[in-house]
């Protein structure tokens, strides 16, 4: 009798790629699809990822941003992505009770909100191009898709602000159309999150929140909103809104957590 040896399917198509743009590391990882449509599509994300820099950069002197700021330009003059994102801008303000603001100091500044925006749109675009798992991280906050192989799903780190190298917790996608996890702290860039009310560094008790929902434009506004909170108020305030959960960490190492971040945990 003769054996037979059985060929194992290949392994789907997959992609990686980590590109600088916007002040940070846009790190893509994609799997299936068609090999030429996704490298392609991979292509105009990027670039979109650049231009949305060239827009919206402040610290461009001549971004549209910057020029819309000086009144140079109004929004009806500015690339349609400005009031697209501006208008994001008023309803997280509106929804955060104004504690997420995108004017500072006089100046049009919606940096809160447009990165997550940015990486949702370039996630979304690759998802559309016939993959099968998307995940896109930028700077640290990241929107999936899909899966990244059969009985298999994303998960995401989220970093202990107060030990180096070591995990807070790690979330996991199973099961859902589209994961966004966002954080915002002073682990890294110290304080740079702004109190809408003083207009100087929010003051808190906390060292980071991370959100979890389905969308990345919402989870980086809402951790941004959190953080100038400060863990009290915050932790009441991310129960209201629907389809978010969040883990906040304060300066003393304690850990507080929405009711239901505990089902996207694995």
């Amino acid at each position: 009798m003769t054996g037979r040896t059985t060929t194992p399917p290949p392994a789907p198509f997959a992609l990686r790629h980590a590109e600088e743009a916007m002040g940070t590391v846009f790190s893509f990882d994609v799997r299936g699809g068609e090999p030429e449509t996704v490298r392609r599509t991979l292509a105009e994300a990027i670039d979109e990822l650049h231009r949305v820099d060239e827009v919206f950069s402040t610290y461009r002197e001549h971004s549209q941003l910057s020029r819309l700021s000086r009144g140079e330009l109004t929004v009806a003059d500015c690339a349609p992505e400005v009031a697209e994102v501006l208008a994001l801008g008023e309803a997280a303000e509106r929804l955060s009770e104004g504690w997420f603001s995108t004017r500072y100091a006089g100046r049009t500044d919606p940096t809160g909100i447009v990165k997550g925006w940015a990486v949702e749109r370039a996630a979304r675009r690759l998802a559309a191009a016939g993959t099968t798992g998307v995940s896109v991280n930028g700077g640290g906050d990241v929107q999936t898709y899909g899966a990244p192989g059969p009985h298999r799903s994303w998960r995401v780190g989220v970093a202990d602000p107060l030990r180096a190298g070591g995990l807070a917790a790690v979330v996991s996608a199973a099961g859902a159309d589209g994961l966004a996890v966002a954080t915002s702290g002073t682990a890294e860039r110290g304080a740079h999150i702004m109190d809408p009310r003083t207009g100087r560094p929010a003051v808190t008790d906390l060292v980071a929140v991370t959100t979890v929902g389905p969308r990345l434009t919402w989870a980086d506004a809402w951790a941004t909103a959190a953080f100038a909170r400060g863990s009290r108020q915050a932790l009441d305030w991310l129960e209201s809104l629907p389809e978010v959960e969040a883990l906040l960490i304060t300066a003393q190492g304690e850990a507080r957590c929405t009711r239901g971040l505990a089902a996207w945990l694995g």
